[in-house]
């Protein structure tokens, strides 16, 4: 029986790939105003201190923070007006956030949930601050019970000690829980080999083979069906 469905946050319950984006076109634009720079420039940045980032947080949840990649940005092209790291932030962030919109049916699919009695949870890689606002501009944040972040976490997924983590705060044994996202390796396969079903959000459709075997969703409207008529039987 299942007590707990937990979600990954970007790309499951909203198109991050679609508003990100949105928010790079964004940045474009103040760094053009900014630093005269074109946008393919700017995003060979952003990509160079992307990886520079991660090379010195290493696997943890400060290789995925802006502000840090953005202050890089700023070494590289040898600024100290370290205020604009913060615009860049904002910038990017504030575009992505009001531009980005929850999954069709997601809400109702909650709510489903929910009544039924079912635990509901998440559990993303990310700084806890931008996934909490995340959460509350979609309208999710008020359905769940835990939040799971891997800053929290001091691990990212896939690894045994962010799925712990899960655990714990879902309070029920790894059979009676759901782990829906977007990220076979991290979200799916790492969430099986702890004990969990771990289930591949696919609204795109993508074919890989790693996927044989696992429960697939590509849509959150057609398992919220299927959710009812389980409940009617």
């Amino acid at each position: 029986m299942i007590k707990a469905v937990i979600f990954d946050i970007d790309n499951t319950l909203y198109d991050f790939d679609k508003v990100h984006r949105t928010g790079m076109n964004a940045l474009d634009v103040y760094m053009k105003e900014n630093f005269d720079i074109e946008s393919e420039q700017t995003e060979d940045l952003v990509k160079k201190c992307m990886g520079i980032i991660a090379e010195r947080t290493g696997d943890t949840a400060a290789q995925h923070n802006r502000l840090l990649r953005f202050q890089c940005v700023l070494e590289q092209l040898g600024s100290t007006d370290y205020q604009k790291a913060m615009e860049m932030y904002h910038v990017y962030w504030d575009t992505v956030i009001e531009e980005m919109e929850p999954e069709p049916g997601l809400i109702s699919l909650l709510e489903r949930l929910k009544k039924r009695g079912i635990r509901l949870g998440i559990g993303s890689d990310m700084t806890a601050y931008i996934q909490y606002r995340k959460l509350k501009k979609m309208g999710v944040l008020q359905y769940m019970d835990f939040l799971v972040m891997s800053e929290e976490a001091g691990a990212e997924k896939p690894t045994r000690r962010f799925f712990e983590l899960c655990l714990e705060k879902a309070g029920c044994a790894p059979v009676e829980c759901v782990f829906i996202g977007d990220s076979l390796k991290k979200d799916v396969i790492g969430a099986a080999e702890c004990g969990l079903t771990g289930t591949w959000y696919n609204p795109k459709n993508r074919e890989a083979k790693e996927a044989a075997g696992y429960p697939v969703i590509t849509s959150f409207e057609d398992y919220l069906r299927g959710e009812e008529q389980e409940g009617d039987r």
